[in-house]
């Protein structure tokens, strides 16, 4: 089957520039599908794909959509056109227009397509915070600088060019390199940097290692990919995204952390990777309730917060119980000489107290068994020694 472009967005408002964005691929000598995420009650629909047809796919029925009122009616689509895009098998690149309204719809569905899938949204919101929008996806952004709201001599460049972007990234071919050896997911943070470069170096010449940057949108990337079947086991060095999720960090993982590797039975090898910190931004955005804590400035615009042997205690107790739903094989060590390059002798995070608080919960709440273990050893998570553990489990599990 012949893949192509989908032109989305609400064409009862946008219909112009939506029309002049097909066209545009079109003369690319490319297929293209226009799908109407319209929701007024009136709108006649000249789109190959219209409103209703996309309604229809919400999982409690159009009437779940077309509701009368605008709020309910764009979450309501949104829901719709994600599970729209599951439907079908012909999508091979995707492009939409809009203001707030128009990119909160599309969004979500864009989020659901494959890490592969060229992906384009022009905003008017997309010189702001575009973490919602994108998500852990490819998702390309391009700011609109002005509404859209008409053809005019601005728009007209802007929308050409994100017409002819799409268009360029659908022709290409997508890059394989010829690699056909198992991808495995790394995650790493600058505090755990040695240890994963150790490991990724041993791991070259044997596998395709990936690694991924623990800021939250890392982590759920690297998942997304596990659950898309693109990585075939994890080594997660480094589950710092946790300690923002539960003490209101801002590189927070979502609840679904551990999820994919629970889904999927994957290989799993786990660590305490920066488990000693949360994250904030410069020191004055640190919420008052922690102004007494422990703090170290990693930059001007980065303040990190010691965790205490409560919030570890609790921090063990939540990945334990993840751990517990993961039906692969499982290792998961702790590194008694320190979680990172600032919890180590003499260094400002050193606090072993929480350290043991940590693994203490962690053994009290993870169900060993001859595929789920914990392991115990004396080194530092940077140590060469710790790496070389994490490469010998991993083969013994992958």
């Amino acid at each position: 089957m012949t893949k192509k472009v989908f032109v989305v967005g609400t064409f009862d408002t946008k219909g112009r520039e939506l029309a002049h964005v097909a066209g545009l691929v079109a003369d690319q000598g490319l297929g293209v599908v226009r799908v109407d995420l319209s929701t007024s009650s009136d709108h006649r629909s000249i789109a190959d794909v219209p409103p209703a047809e996309v309604a229809a796919c919400h999982p409690e029925g159009a009437g779940a959509v077309m509701t009368g009122d605008r709020g309910s009616a764009v979450a309501g689509m949104a829901a719709a056109f994600e599970a729209f895009v599951a439907t079908r098998d012909d999508i091979g690149a995707m492009i939409s227009l809009g203001g707030s309204g128009g990119t909160a719809l599309v969004a979500p569905g864009m989020q659901a397509l494959p890490v592969g899938v060229p992906k384009l949204i022009v905003s008017t919101l997309a010189s702001g915070n575009v973490a919602p929008y994108v998500g852990p996806a490819d998702i390309t952004m391009m700011p609109s600088v002005t509404d859209v709201a008409g053809l005019n001599r601005i728009s007209r460049v802007i929308l050409g060019n994100a017409a002819h972007a799409i268009a360029g990234m659908a022709k290409a071919a997508r890059e394989t390199a010829g690699d056909d050896r198992p991808a495995v997911g790394l995650t790493m943070f600058g505090v755990t940097t040695p240890c994963v470069t150790h490991l990724t170096e041993r791991l070259e010449a044997e596998v395709d290692p990936i690694v991924f940057h623990a800021t939250g949108t890392g982590g759920q990337a690297m998942e997304k990919l596990v659950d898309s079947g693109m990585i075939s086991s994890v080594i997660d060095t480094t589950t710092t995204e946790i300690c923002d999720l539960l003490f209101g960090g801002i590189l927070a993982a979502t609840e679904d952390r551990l999820g994919a590797i629970a889904r999927s039975g994957i290989p799993y090898v786990g660590s305490c990777g920066a488990l000693d910190m949360v994250n904030f931004g410069a020191r004055s955005t640190v919420p008052e309730r922690y102004a007494h804590r422990l703090f170290y400035q990693h930059n001007p615009q980065v303040t990190l917060m010691r965790t205490t042997p409560d919030e570890c205690r609790q921090m063990g107790e939540w990945i334990g119980a993840r751990l517990n739903a993961c039906t692969g094989p499982v290792r998961f060590l702790l590194p008694g000489g320190g979680l990172s390059m600032l919890d180590a002798p003499g260094m400002p995070f050193e606090l072993i107290e929480a350290r043991n608080a940590l693994f203490e919960a962690l053994e009290a709440t993870v169900e060993q068994t001859e595929t789920r273990r914990l392991v115990r050893l004396p080194h530092n998570i940077n140590d060469a020694a710790f790496s070389d553990a994490l490469y010998t489990h991993w083969k013994e599990i992958a």
